[in-house]
C-alpha cells in the first residue's frame, strides 16, 4: 500500500553542476536494458508471485470462525474445498460490479485534474482526484443499508459466506490484470514509437518483467471519455483496494453485531483506526502522485496483485477474527492502545507533511529553519527537523501504527500479529531499494547526507 514521498528533480542552483537534459536524452535511449535485477531475479519474482496467492488462502484456512491458530497439515487438509471449491460464481460477478461501481464513481463523480511529476520523455500524467468523495459514498451507501434495512442485509452476509470466493475473484482479476498491462505494453503508441517503460522492467525477461511491471503508466482510452485518460496504476493504488478494505472491516463489525448482538470496543478501534488511515490516504491523495509506485515501478503483477488482493484480504484480517472471536479491552487497555496510535500518526504524518511542505513552498515558516544539503541534481535533502533524525522516519510512525492495529486482537493468536512482521520487511525492503535508488541519482551527495542523517529508520537503532 503507497505510502513514500519521492523528491521531484528541480531547477539547479547557481552552485549547482549544470545538465543539459536534451542532450542526456539524446545520448541515452528511452528505455534502456534493465540490468539489475531485483527480488531474486526471475526465481524470486515467480516465488512471490506464487507464494503470496497461497499465503493469503492459509491466513483464511487458519484464522476461521472455530479457531485461529497456526495450523497443522491434517487441519489444513480437513478444511480444504478441493480446487473446484475455491471458484464461486456468485463472487466472481459481485466482485466485477465492485469494479463497475467503482469506474462508474470515477466517471461521475467530478474532481480536479492534477499532473504528475515529470517524466524521462518530458512529459507528465494527468490524473483525476476524487479518491476521497468515491470513498465517503462507498461507506455512506453502507450505512444506508445498515439503517434502512438492518445489520441482515445481504449486502454484509454475502462478504461473510462467500469470503473466500472473494479472494478468488480478486486474484483472477488480477492475475488478468497484469497480464493485460504487460502485453500492452509491446503494443506501439499510435505515432509508432514505443511506451515508456519502468527503468526496473525491461529486463526481457518475461516472468520477472510480468511481475516488476513493464509499462510505467499503463492506461486505457475510454470510448465514451476520450480527453480523459484513464491511468490504470494511479486508479489501482487506492480505490479497488484501499476502499474495500475498510468496506470489509465494517462489514465484519456488523456481523459481529449479528452474532453477539454487539460491537466490542476492540472492533471499534480496529475499524475506527483502520478506517482513518484509509481515510486519510484518500485526502492525501494527491501525495501518492510522488510516490516510489507512481514515479519509478512499472504496473505489474507485484502492484496489481498487492492492492487488488493482498491490501484488502490480508490487511482486514484483524477486523475478521474479531467478528467471531470477540475481545473485551475495557477503558484503560482502549487508552493504551490509543496513544500508540496517535503517537504512530503524530509521527507519520507530521513528518510527510515537513517534508511535501519543504518541497512545494520552502519559504514557509513551518519548515524556513530546517537546514539542508544543496545537492549537484539540484535537490535540497533536509538534514534537520524529523528528517534530520532518520532518512525514513515517517516509515517508523507507519510501524508504530500497525501495532495499534494488531493490539486490540489480544493475546490468544499470533497470527493477527503477522501484519507487524510482514510489514516490517516490507518497509526495510522499500527502504532499501529507496536507498540504492537516492544513492544512483546522487552520488557523492548522498555518502554526505548519509554522514550527517545516520539513521535509517530507527533513531539509534536502525
Amino acid at each position: 500500500m503507497p505510502r513514500k514521498n519521492a523528491n521531484a528533480p528541480k531547477a539547479a542552483t547557481a552552485n549547482a553542476k549544470k545538465v543539459d537534459t536534451k542532450d542526456v536524452k539524446a545520448v541515452e535511449p528511452l528505455n534502456p536494458r534493465t540490468t539489475h535485477y531485483e527480488f531474486a531475479g526471475p526465481i524470486g519474482a515467480l516465488g512471490v508471485t506464487l507464494l503470496t496467492p497461497a499465503f493469503t488462502y492459509l491466513l483464511y484456512f487458519a484464522c476461521n470462525p472455530t479457531s485461529c491458530s497456526i495450523p497443522a497439515i491434517s487441519d489444513l487438509q480437513a478444511q480444504w474445498p478441493g480446487w473446484a471449491g475455491l471458484f464461486d460464481a456468485e463472487a466472481i460477478r459481485a466482485y466485477l460490479k465492485w469494479w463497475q461501481l467503482l469506474l462508474m464513481l470515477w466517471v461521475v463523480i467530478p474532481g480536479p485534474w492534477v499532473e504528475g511529476t515529470e517524466l524521462r520523455d518530458g512529459t507528465r500524467a494527468r490524473y483525476k482526484m476524487n479518491g476521497l468523495h468515491t470513498f465517503v459514498v462507498v461507506i455512506a451507501m453502507q450505512v444506508g443499508v445498515l439503517l434502512w434495512y438492518g445489520p441482515g442485509h445481504a449486502v454484509f452476509t454475502f462478504v461473510w459466506e462467500h469470503y473466500l470466493g472473494l479472494i478468488t475473484a480478486a486474484c483472477l482479476f488480477s492475475f488478468a490484470l497484469a497480464i493485460h498491462v504487460y502485453a500492452s505494453s509491446y503494443i506501439p503508441v499510435k505515432n509508432g514509437g514505443s511506451k515508456l517503460l519502468a527503468l526496473g522492467g525491461n529486463s526481457g525477461n518475461v516472468v520477472y518483467d510480468f511481475f516488476i511491471g513493464r509499462e510505467l503508466n499503463p492506461t486505457l482510452n475510454l470510448p465514451f471519455l476520450p480527453d480523459q485518460p484513464f491511468d490504470i496504476k494511479q486508479f489501482a493504488e487506492l480505490r479497488p483496494g484501499i476502499i474495500l478494505w475498510a468496506a470489509l472491516n465494517f462489514a465484519f463489525a456488523v456481523h459481529q453485531f449479528v452474532e453477539f448482538g454487539r460491537v466490542t470496543d476492540s472492533m471499534v478501534l480496529v475499524c475506527v483506526f483502520q478506517g482513518w488511515y484509509c481515510l486519510d490516504s484518500l485526502w492525501n491523495e494527491e501525495a501518492v502522485l510522488t510516490t516510489m509506485d507512481i514515479t519509478t515501478d512499472g504496473f505489474g503483477f507485484m502492484l496489481s496483485f498487492g492492492d487488488l488482493v493482498w491490501v484488502p484480504f490480508t490487511y482486514s484480517l484483524q477486523a475478521r477474527y474479531l467478528a467471531s472471536h470477540p475481545v473485551d479491552l475495557g477503558l484503560c487497555k482502549s487508552a493504551a492502545i490509543i496513544a500508540v496510535q496517535l503517537t504512530g500518526y503524530y509521527i507519520f504524518r507530521s513528518a510527510n507533511t515537513q517534508k511535501n511542505t519543504f518541497r512545494n513552498t520552502p519559504g514557509h515558516p513551518s519548515v524556513s529553519h530546517l537546514t539542508y544539503l544543496q545537492t549537484t541534481y539540484g535537490t535540497k535533502l533536509i538534514t534537520s527537523g524529523w528528517w534530520g533524525t532518520a532518512r525514513h522516519i515517517n516509515y517508523l510512525g507507519d510501524w508504530i501504527m500497525a501495532w495499534a492495529w494488531c493490539l486490540p486482537t489480544g493475546f490468544a493468536t499470533p497470527i493477527t500479529y503477522f501484519y507487524i512482521g510482514y510489514f516490517a520487511v516490507l518497509l526495510v525492503h522499500r527502504e532499501r531499494r529507496d536507498e540504492e535508488k537516492c544513492g544512483r541519482k546522487y552520488g557523492k551527495d548522498w555518502e554526505e547526507y548519509k554522514r550527517r542523517v545516520r539513521w535509517r529508520i530507527v533513531p539509534y537503532v536502525y
